[in-house]
């Protein structure tokens, strides 16, 4: 299996999202080229899966479903979501444990409330849980931290020979990277936790001392995944956070 990078508009740095054709399967076409529609050409594709709805990932579904006369899935209850973000009505639903085609469905929230991870026979399709370098965004809105992190220790849990991310390289040292990135969300949520005990209280402030570099580029995006960090901390009890004020419980 190799990914298929596509130019897309993408916070990632790579500026590409990758799509996968999986035998019958075509997972995460974000847009269209002339290398996908020839991976698409050269295999008998038959259904079209995402990993989440996020707009760099859905670009090129309604042409692929079209073209294929491929059967398009979306995951269990989030089906009116998917036709927002594609414009495609899907045919049918997957969850937890579910088959489509040589993929079988692992429900991994997190990074956004939909995303799902694909097993195949030699690895696992990831979409956006994990990267080979930097990390993920998860943001509050879409993100869920607790959900994210869980996530990440089912995955490591299955101990995969090799992850397929949704973007950058393919990663051949799983457990090394998921060890990595919930090393790197414990790291935050303490300078976080630290920020509120030492008497950060707005979002804006609790920011500028959880990060030990300047974030102005990326300002909303910092904020938020602050916001995910505080979010997480008030529900397991660590900080009063009212989405305007946080204080040390």
């Amino acid at each position: 299996m190799n990914p298929i990078p596509v130019p897309t508009e993408t916070l990632a740095p790579h500026g590409e999202t990758n799509a996968y054709v999986v035998d019958s399967v075509l997972v995460d076409p974000a847009g269209r080229t002339d290398e996908l529609d020839r991976a698409v050409e050269e295999n008998d594709v038959e259904h079209v899966v995402l990993t989440h709805t996020h707009p760099d990932h859905v670009g090129g579904v309604a042409h692929y479903a079209d073209v294929c006369d491929a059967t398009v899935w979306a995951r269990r209850g989030r089906e009116e979501r998917f036709e927002r973000a594609t414009g495609v009505t899907p045919n049918r639903t997957f969850r937890e444990g579910t088959t489509v085609g040589p993929l079988t469905v692992i429900e991994t929230p997190g990074h956004a409330p939909d995303h799902v991870a694909f097993a195949a026979d030699d690895g696992l399709v990831t979409g956006d849980l994990a990267v080979a370098e930097g990390s993920v965004v998860v943001a509050a809105g879409e993100g869920d931290l607790r959900a994210y992190l869980t996530s990440l220790r089912r995955l490591y849990a299955k101990n995969p020979a090799v992850l397929y991310p949704g973007h950058g390289s393919v990663i051949e040292n799983p457990r090394r990277v998921i060890r990595r990135l919930i090393d790197h969300r414990l790291r935050r949520e303490e300078r976080v936790l630290d920020a509120v005990r030492g008497g950060a209280e707005t979002l804006s402030s609790v920011t500028d001392a959880a990060y030990d570099k300047d974030v102005s580029d990326v300002r909303e995006f910092a904020e938020r995944t602050v916001a995910a960090h505080l979010e997480k901390s008030a529900v397991e009890g660590n900080v009063d956070w009212d989405g305007e004020r946080a204080r040390p419980t």
